[in-house]
């Protein structure tokens, strides 16, 4: 199973340019707050040969996963268990971090592997916990549980589906047959048995990416577990960290965005480095197909070593 980091290139660079390599004294804590596959950890450990890199996620096979192959790092890598939400208390005994990193999308495990149930090109079971020991309610329960109304609601505020009523609908009169959904492959048929062919054919993506990517934020609380995770970042960085955050769609990207324009002209913690959001270049995107819609936002808070109106990016 093979996972390519988005927009890594860049995170290096922002890294380098805030003196990160020429930390060799081991003082360096990196923390890349959504382990995955461990393509991030990987790359820093590799190139901050003085850094420790404290990983977090809350898939127990990732972190078995990426234990085994940063397993020459043992002793400067340590993964640990937990969500966004349990980000401050996981990572506090290791603080303070000189950089923090988030890539918010969904790892390549979990979208390849049909049982964990997030694809919607693999029939499995409707699930989409990203941890499931850290959650108990998967979209089958929500599928069958909640009204067509909420159904709606939820499609066009997580997925923002224009046609979030007809799908919801089409769900109703599903399960006023008697029949539960339990499959992904049974709500993809649905979703295209909804929909007229000629607005399929505009999409221009898969009819069924909008619905899924709604269940997912919705069963995982992404978009509470990021607003969370930023809350409790001013508490385990360094006074000059780096905070640099790859999101993929607007829903994120915005929260991201609003939180560092607080930090810099509210709080007045530091500084937003990319005016512009930076996005992945062509080469990239013919590269790694995921990256076609990351961005990448990077915020220096102020410390000794950093005094305000610095550098921006962008």
């Amino acid at each position: 199973m093979t996972h390519e980091p988005v927009l890594l290139a860049p995170i290096v660079e922002f890294m380098r340019s805030a003196g990160f390599a020429d930390n060799a004294n081991k003082n360096l804590k990196i923390a890349d707050c959504t382990l995955g596959l461990g393509g991030y950890s990987e790359k820093f450990l590799q190139e901050f040969t003085g850094a420790q890199v404290y990983a977090l996620d809350r898939d127990l096979r990732a972190i078995e996963l990426s234990k085994n192959r940063l397993a020459d790092y043992a002793s400067r890598f340590k993964a640990l268990h937990g969500n966004f939400s349990s980000l401050g208390e996981s990572l506090a005994e290791f603080a303070p971090f000189g950089a923090l990193v988030f890539d918010l999308g969904v790892s390549n495990m979990q979208l390849t592997e049909a049982e964990r149930g997030f694809s919607f090109q693999m029939d499995g079971p409707l699930d989409m916990r990203m941890g499931p020991q850290l959650c108990e309610q998967t979209a089958a329960d929500v599928i069958n549980g909640a009204s067509a109304a909420e159904l709606a609601e939820l499609f066009w505020l997580y997925g923002e589906e224009r046609f979030s009523r007809q799908i919801a609908r089409g769900i109703e009169e599903h399960r006023k047959r008697g029949q539960e959904l339990k499959t992904t492959g049974e709500l993809v048929e649905i979703i295209r048995n909804v929909l007229p062919a000629p607005v399929q054919r505009k999409m221009g993506t898969h009819p069924a990416r909008r619905v899924f990517q709604a269940l997912r934020i919705y069963v995982n609380d992404e978009l509470g577990e990021l607003e969370t995770a930023l809350a409790s970042i001013k508490e385990i960085a360094a006074p000059d960290a780096m905070v640099a955050i790859v999101s993929y769609h607007s829903l994120e990207d915005r929260i991201v965005k609003h939180a560092f324009r607080e930090w810099e002209k509210e709080n007045k913690w530091g500084s937003v480095l990319t005016k512009r959001p930076i996005l992945p270049d062509t080469e990239e995107i013919e590269r790694n197909h995921k990256a076609r819609s990351a961005k990448l936002r990077v915020f220096r808070f102020f410390g000794e070593k950093h005094a305000p109106g610095g550098r921006r990016y962008g």
